[in-house]
């Protein structure tokens, strides 16, 4: 007798990750039940072996676990593109927004994020902001899976807009408690919530936003209650600066005096590490999660991935935010990642295409912590896949002798518009490029009336001069 399958995948160009590749099955089939995957291989083999409610044929398709993105600040893309092609970017172009993103509008920039995102082939995020109502609530309805970090800094009111580069900023303690408190509270409700698709971390801004004793107390909360951390680490010569001035020490070994670093850690960024200071954070056991696009647009920087991977530490694929990145899509980081290491090494060989496809799926689980459910196409795990055409123009032909060249025309050709179907625990979110579980066209409306608001109210603060990209419109460049 016939196993039961719900879904039934055929005829696949299919890459599990599994092993130490990609996994490639030719002709390849993936059996779902529930939410997870009970079976892998040929198509022959399985199409006999299972009776399925539905078969779905992926011929001339590739079939591939479902994208990773590491670190996301979803409520950003209510300002896409403002804070990219300046100096200081955080401070001179993107502070004055965040005067004036209400609740409302950074809900309409996650709700956007989150559908761009996963119409690229995310299906797991990994959010990092101050909550707002209704924004765990989105990634339930929608479907993905959903990493949420909710952020703790000791900034007072207003944040860096006031901030005059170079000073040392002043900590508000009771406002890193507040924060606390409430990323505690949201963990509470929400970690573990939709079956287990909605976990939280914690998520200390960074080591120079918080005093000594509540990065402590983080650390303590984290350990207590099984959460991992997610913090940008070495993050901007400004951070370095900061603690400096403030505790005499570099933050990697600040941080390795504190406790931090270990596999409880997302470390983000680590754009001022120096080569032996990545080294040090990979062997700790702390995972990393590079940000090549944002990182390159707004610091022109290549992050020390190539060397944090070298040391035996987990790379990450994330996108950052739209504000400065200008877009949520990890194909457009595969082909970033690749191409700036091996700029940066003047090496051709330097981080594969394959490497990276392993750094945007089951490296990326390993990474923040989920290795063991996602990331690979094994029997057992959560059921996230996409399905990839492979008749777009940009990605064909598909030659498979005597190169195959499946994986690098997905590395260095896909725009991630090429992705047809999208499936997370063992559900289809998008079926031949349309979205199932949420209303496209009224989120965008939504976010374009929102975002319109905002900048009216930066338009009318005198601040908005001292913008760096004042200049440029002055000009008539933009």
């Amino acid at each position: 007798m016939n196993e039961h399958a719900d879904h039934l995948i055929i005829h696949a160009h299919l890459f599990t990750m599994q092993g130490e590749g990609v996994g490639y099955v030719a002709d390849g089939a993936v059996a779902v039940a529930g939410s997870r995957i009970v079976a892998v291989g040929p198509t022959p083999e399985l199409i006999v072996r299972f009776q399925a409610t539905e078969i779905l044929d992926a011929t001339d398709c590739a079939v591939l676990p479902g994208l990773i993105d590491a670190h996301m600040h979803t409520p950003w893309a209510i300002a896409r593109g403002v804070a990219q092609d300046v100096a200081h970017w955080m401070q001179k172009a993107l502070a004055p927004y965040a005067r004036y993103v209400s609740p409302e509008a950074a809900l309409a920039g996650t709700k956007l994020n989150v559908l761009e995102a996963l119409k690229a082939g995310t299906t797991t995020m990994v959010d990092y902001t101050r909550p707002v109502p209704g924004w765990a609530e989105f990634f339930v309805q929608v479907g993905v899976r959903g990493r949420l970090t909710p952020t703790i800094n000791a900034l007072p009111p207003g944040g860096m807009a006031g901030w005059r580069i170079g000073d040392l900023y002043p900590f508000d303690e009771a406002e890193g408690q507040r924060a606390i408190d409430e990323a505690m509270a949201f963990a509470r409700a929400w970690h573990g919530a939709a079956d287990g698709r909605i976990t939280v971390m914690l998520g200390p801004q960074a080591p120079d936003m918080l005093p000594r004793e509540q990065l402590l107390q983080v650390k303590r909360l984290a350990e207590r209650g099984g959460l991992m951390i997610h913090m940008h680490v070495a993050q901007g010569d400004r951070e370095i600066d900061q603690m400096l001035k403030r505790y005499g020490e570099r933050t990697p070994a600040f941080l390795q005096k504190l406790g931090y670093l270990d596999s409880q850690l997302l470390a983000v960024h680590l754009t001022e590490a120096t080569d032996e200071e990545a080294a040090m954070i990979a062997r700790s056991g702390a995972g990393m999660a590079l940000c090549s696009g944002s990182i390159g647009i707004i610091d022109g920087i290549v992050p020390p991935s190539y060397i944090f991977r070298q040391a035996g530490g987990y790379v990450a694929l994330g996108s950052d935010q739209a504000a400065g990145n200008n877009c949520n899509n990890i194909f457009n980081e595969m082909k970033l990642t690749a191409l700036f290491n091996k700029i940066k090494y003047r090496n051709p060989t330097i981080m594969p295409a394959w490497d990276v496809l392993r750094m945007a799926t089951i490296e990326a689980a390993h990474a923040i912590g989920l290795g063991d459910q996602i990331g690979s196409l094994e029997v057992g795990k959560e059921a996230d896949l996409i399905v990839v055409d492979l008749t777009a123009l940009n990605l064909s032909p598909v030659l498979d002798t005597p190169v195959r060249n499946i994986v690098p025309n997905l590395v260095y050709a896909a725009s991630g518009h090429e992705v047809r179907d999208v499936m997370v625990a063992g559900r289809f979110l998008m079926r031949n490029g349309r979205l199932l579980t949420a209303d496209e066209a009224a989120v965008r409306v939504e976010a374009q009336a929102q975002a319109a608001a905002v900048a009216r109210r930066v338009a009318a603060d005198p601040v908005h001069r001292e913008m760096a990209l004042m200049q440029a419109m002055a000009a008539g460049q933009l």
